[in-house]
């Protein structure tokens, strides 16, 4: 033993540690797939910070130098970040009723903000770090869902991130955080891991409203999945827990249960309307810039909402013909509540949501790589328009 040490041959619990040091690292490091979502992430990131600074400078009309650090305080940001500062019972500091927006996104903000970094930055913060982790999760889930396809996953985020609306998952809004729980909830889901799944859309639907659809769809996979466990199902009875308990504590300060659902219809025309009358309405405003007073910008979004309703379509009728029933479930689910406003708005934003659309693409893009090109060729400029129309204060969805 003297002889084999002095030979210098590692002893025994050394080589352990080494190993499991080894082990540790690698756990720890990202994988292959990891890397390169994380790539995409990142350069998407740099990509909207330039927009951010260089978009209110290039479009100021004024004779007051802009502000360009103030890009990302605009629409919902104001609001979610009222919640963040204020709770639900001070009444509308933000102009707006905020019972509207569900807790999980301003609660992680009013967190991070600790950290004396600011409201406006700490909602930044939030969906950087869930852009990141969801990214990484749409990857697994195109993965699992094509497996023929080698490699492709990456390629869901690549689009998912060059999406024309993507600065909507870099600002202080709730996509990104939904979709860090609603993908690996589906992911989940798809593996037959009901428990896991249940817990992910028991947080997704903290974020926003659209959990209650993701609850929904969660239900229709369950039924008409081949890896169904029935000792598993009080498990979906879960997400229901933050979506009651928040709606019994809008009870106690406004009185109302579905005082979130009357703050919407007080605040934006979310009241019910008849699907052919809410696209007669956004027809309307597409083409005559109705709303309000012939704003051409206004008439542009509600053009891009029609495009993005027949891309919807034809999404729930590509997941029909697949027999996708869960997914067709959560599409279907999400059209309805769009379809039944006053007029379709907010729908473009809402396609951030709708993995089986990025997905989709990222399959097209691995088959037929000019698609890919095509794809991007229209995605960038676009996502850029959106981008300076958000960070100059026009709505943008």
């Amino acid at each position: 033993m003297f002889e084999r040490a002095a030979a210098g041959e590692a002893r025994p619990g050394r080589a352990r540690r080494a190993r499991a040091d080894g082990v540790w690292w690698q756990r720890w490091r990202p994988s292959a797939l990891g890397r390169e979502v994380l790539g995409w992430w990142l350069v998407s990131r740099v990509a909207l910070f330039v927009l951010s600074v260089s978009a209110p400078l290039l479009f100021n009309r004024g004779t007051d130098y802009p502000n360009v650090w103030r890009a990302w305080l605009q629409w919902d940001v104001w609001h979610l970040n009222a919640v963040a500062q204020y709770g639900y019972n001070h009444g509308e500091p933000s102009g707006a009723p905020l019972a509207a927006f569900f807790p999980g996104f301003p609660l992680l903000v009013h967190i991070v903000a600790y950290t004396g970094i600011g409201y406006v930055a700490s909602g930044i913060v939030v969906s950087a770090v869930a852009s990141a982790v969801a990214g990484v999760y749409l990857a697994r889930l195109a993965e699992y869902e094509f497996p023929e396809l080698k490699g492709f996953g990456p390629n869901a985020a690549m689009v998912w991130y060059g999406a024309p609306v993507g600065v909507f998952l870099a600002a202080g809004y709730t996509e990104s955080l939904f979709c860090a729980f609603a993908f690996p909830a589906w992911l989940a889901a798809r593996q037959g891991r009901w428990a896991r799944a249940a817990v992910f859309v028991a947080l997704a639907s903290t974020v926003r409203v659209s959990g209650l659809f993701l609850i929904f769809a969660l239900g229709v996979e369950f039924l008409t999945s081949k890896k169904r466990d029935w000792l598993s199902l009080p498990w979906l009875a879960l997400p229901l827990v933050p979506v009651l308990g928040f709606m019994a504590y809008l009870k106690q300060i406004h009185g109302s249960w579905f005082a979130w659902h009357e703050a919407q219809e007080k605040g934006w025309p979310r009241k019910f309307t008849w699907p052919w009358t809410s696209l007669q309405h956004t027809v309307e405003a597409a083409t005559k810039g109705r709303f309000p007073a012939d704003r051409t910008d206004w008439t542009w979004m509600f053009r891009a909402e029609l495009v993005a309703l027949l891309v919807c379509l034809v999404l729930l009728v590509w997941l029909l013909w697949r027999r996708s029933w869960g997914e067709s479930a959560w599409v279907a689910a999400t059209l309805g509540a769009f379809c039944t406003s006053y007029w379709v708005f907010s729908l473009t934003r809402a396609t951030l949501l709708l993995w089986p659309l990025w997905i989709g693409l990222a399959v097209l893009v691995k088959r037929k790589p000019w698609l890919g090109r095509l794809y991007l060729t229209l995605a960038i400029p676009l996502a850029a328009v959106w981008a300076a129309a958000f960070f100059t204060g026009r709505w943008s969805g």
